[in-house]
């Protein structure tokens, strides 16, 4: 499941299907003129497609309505911890080459259990993250998480690690195992918001008391449809793509 998901990251990436249709198209134009130019074309209309946001921001705030944030008045002792999913930190080389915090675009995953635990100081943290590269080489998520946290200043002894797990699915079964955890008792979930969907089925599948704790978004407010950009579109595309084929590939394995 595994190797299958990395290799189904590239069908989530846009600008990889245009650079396939681009091969295709030129491949083509010398044998079948007619047919290449029309794939080249093709290629063209999917990069257009690509930088046009409306439609993976629709999808995105659907996933991100699913589970509202806390009201602000919840008694925050009723829950023993935060599950944290990793995630938002950057990839292993640059912790390794600079020796300093690298954090990707889900940093509130992180500064958001901060404050919770500064703000909380009897709730625990439990990190869940390994290595989620096909060579399994570098620091896993945890050890580059403990950095993190140790130098926000966060208690040590607040913080627990899971250093196994590779996704989702992974999160959840090796949490359950880690020296001191219940997951019946009542937890947080903490994760992107677009992310909160897969994670909470996952979680409440192997019988985890999970509430969701939802950060990151990606939306606000209505969407503009006259909205362009090469910079971000892609992203969001790429993002919405993502979740949508990692729902549905954990529904159809019974994950959810």
């Amino acid at each position: 499941m595994f190797l299958a998901s990395k290799l189904l990251a590239f069908a989530v990436e846009p600008l990889f299907w245009v650079l396939v249709l681009l091969l295709a198209g030129l491949l083509l134009l010398r044998r079948r003129p007619r047919l290449g130019a029309g794939v080249v074309w093709s290629a063209f209309l999917s990069l257009l497609l690509s930088t046009w946001p409306p439609v993976p921001l629709m999808y995105l705030h659907y996933l991100e309505s699913r589970y509202p944030q806390l009201p602000a008045d919840t008694d925050m002792r009723q829950f023993v911890g935060v599950v944290l999913l990793g995630g938002a930190l950057s990839r292993s080389e640059l912790w390794e080459d600079s020796g300093q915090i690298a954090l990707n675009e889900a940093a509130e995953r992180m500064t958001a259990a901060v404050a919770l635990a500064r703000k909380h100081p009897h709730l625990k943290v439990l990190f869940t993250g390994g290595i989620a590269t096909i060579t399994s080489k570098g620091l896993t998520e945890a050890v580059r998480a403990r950095k993190f946290f140790d130098e926000m200043g966060v208690d040590s002894a607040q913080v627990l690690y899971e250093d196994q797990s590779r996704n989702t699915f992974e999160n959840a079964l090796f949490s359950a195992t880690v020296k001191g955890v219940n997951k019946s008792d009542r937890w947080l979930l903490l994760t992107s918001a677009s992310h909160m969907p897969r994670s909470m089925g996952v979680f409440r599948k192997l019988g985890w008391n999970v509430t969701p704790y939802p950060v990151d978004y990606n939306t606000a407010g209505d969407v503009d449809w006259l909205d362009i950009s090469p910079h971000y579109g892609p992203r969001l595309w790429a993002v919405a793509l993502h979740e949508l084929l990692g729902y549905d590939a954990y529904r159809l394995l019974g994950k959810l």
